[in-house]
């Protein structure tokens, strides 16, 4: 099956290192970034869709950053 995750983070170098990660592990980028003014919290946030071809069956309770 075809697993899906968005990831996101403030505008930092965590964003990044968090999207490495996750390629590291298999997940494939999935369209371009977002980039978006939080005016809640006052800062830029970012958002990345990845995806990841996993031989397991689908729950709704699967940790999804575990796969």
């Amino acid at each position: 099956m075809l697993v899906y995750r968005l990831i996101t983070e403030e505008d930092t170098s965590e964003f990044c290192h968090r999207v490495s990660e996750a390629m590291s592990k298999g997940w494939v980028l999935y369209g371009s970034p977002s980039y978006a003014f939080d005016g809640a919290a006052g800062v830029m946030r970012c958002a990345q869709a990845v995806t990841k071809e996993a031989d397991v069956e689908y729950s709704r309770d699967m940790k999804l950053g575990a796969v």
